[in-house]
């Protein structure tokens, strides 16, 4: 998912000597490729825990229902919490909230209770808000107020790879593990493999609660630059443009009222066709991948196997001959996240030269007919047109945001806050697309409803966007 970061109204620094901003850069672009490694970790997550908590789709969904839902409940108490600690306590504080989450999934993994796995889940989702809400500012102001954008487009990238590896590594780690392991498994009565199934996610949570202690104390260390008080990027009431006169709120704007949705939707079908794509793959039946897809597989298996040594297994290959399994779809899966890495490393240097609402329209279009032709076809390729998504949706946040917040005036800061609660679409849509694949008629059913949400940005590019 995009990070909600931007460049504008950069906060001024307390003038003085220069100084090098390295080392706080380095740490704040380890933050973003946290957060995307975190966020992204749940799309091998639920199939997994599906499995292990032996849970229907519907059920299943409610990993991001319960990590995305903390967006819409924390963001307001984030902003108090911050204006009470300030920036730097407050990164602090969400590293050890986050810490807290993931350390609860050992007595989820402990007892394979999916309540405990859904707390330790919105208690990361809660660290990673308040993170959010904190981090972001310090992009704009750890440097020279000329290299925002650069610094702007680094901690984007890095939001960007860490999505893109960390399905990777959760397919290893809960999928993959050591021939010796996957065989004793195997032999195992039901139940106690379920079990002996639910400890492999300790390790990586474990490991993620160790990095984030760390952090923390890195964090606490740090001399951060004080942010004194935003420029002002708001209007006075009479330095405002025509169009804000007699409007008491941003939702008396249209245009930011159906930015809102389009951000919801955005965000929702992001993250649902990510989180389902594993189990769309298995309900495909493919028995036989195409060679493609195998020397992609045996690729990344090779390029990733050497990490399985540090949480103590020994590297095996994942098995391509046996069709579509979990582990390949974890690769998938990472797949799609790249392409939204590609989309955004090329697609955005090219908005400055093209124009990005015929750009939007062109990519919510493409994502119309490539999720239609995923249903009408079977097979392998239904799982790459829904990956080829994940291109389309590289450039939609940085052109729908900019797009809603237009002509605000001094109503812009209550209208992003509006957009960025909206995340809460990643909840939502998720959660709606199990319940469509649970009582519905399966999970094809389940990929019109992305396709509907695609149609309504779609709207938003052609005609939503317009103020009035």
């Amino acid at each position: 998912m995009a990070v909600p970061t931007t460049s504008s109204s950069p906060a001024p620094v307390a003038t003085g000597p220069a100084r090098s901003y390295a080392l706080p850069m380095a740490a704040m672009t380890s933050l973003f490729f946290l957060f995307g490694a975190v966020t992204n970790f749940n799309d091998v997550l639920m199939p997994y825990l599906k499995d292990v908590c032996q849970l229907t789709d519907l059920q299943s969904s409610l990993v991001q229902f319960a990590f995305f839902g903390a967006y819409f409940l924390m963001s307001l108490p984030a902003g108090y919490v911050l204006r009470r600690l300030g920036y730097q306590r407050g990164i602090v504080l969400g590293l050890l909230v986050m810490a807290a989450g993931a350390l609860l999934f050992v007595p989820a993994a402990n007892s394979r209770t999916f309540a405990v796995f859904l707390l330790g889940l919105g208690v990361l989702g809660a660290g990673v808000t308040l993170l959010q809400v904190a981090a972001n500012p310090y992009v704009s102001v750890l440097g020279p107020a000329n290299r925002a954008a650069s610094r702007v487009s680094i901690v984007g990238v890095a939001n960007n790879l860490g999505g893109t590896l960390s399905p990777l590594l959760g397919g290893m780690l809960l999928f993959g593990g050591s021939a010796v392991l996957k065989a004793r498994l195997a032999a195992l009565p039901a139940a106690e493999r379920l079990a002996q199934e639910a400890t492999l996610v300790k390790a990586p949570y474990l490991g993620l609660a160790a990095f984030l202690a760390v952090l923390a104390g890195v964090f606490f260390m740090l001399k951060l630059p004080e942010i004194e008080g935003m420029q002002a990027d708001d209007e006075t009431a009479e330095q405002a443009p025509v169009s804000t006169q007699g409007r008491k709120s941003a939702l008396d704007f249209p245009h930011l009222r159906l930015g809102v949705a389009a951000i919801f939707l955005y965000v929702g079908v992001e993250v649902g066709l990510g989180s389902f794509l594993i189990r769309y793959g298995e309900a495909q039946g493919i028995s036989q991948l195409s060679d493609f897809t195998q020397a992609l597989v045996r690729g990344l298996n090779v390029a990733t196997n050497f990490l399985a040594v540090l949480f103590g297994q020994a590297p095996a290959a994942i098995d391509t001959t046996a069709g579509f399994t979990k582990a390949v779809g974890a690769v998938l899966v990472a797949s799609y996240w790249f392409g939204s890495l590609v989309g955004r490393v090329v697609g955005i240097p090219l908005l400055t030269r093209l124009n990005d609402r015929k750009a939007l329209a062109a990519v919510c279009a493409a994502g119309v007919v490539f999720v239609l032709a995923s249903i009408a076809v079977r097979g392998e390729a239904a799982l790459w047109l829904v990956v080829l998504c994940g291109l389309m949706n590289s450039i939609m946040w940085p052109v729908i945001f900019p797009l809603a917040i237009k002509g605000l005036g001094s109503f812009t800061k209550q209208g992003s806050s509006y957009l960025i609660m909206a995340i809460v679409g990643g909840a939502i849509v998720p959660l709606l697309m199990g319940w469509l694949a649970t009582y519905a008629g399966g999970l094809r059913v389940a990929f019109i409803l992305p396709a509907l949400c695609y149609a309504y940005l779609l709207y938003y590019a052609l005609s939503g966007y317009r103020v009035r």
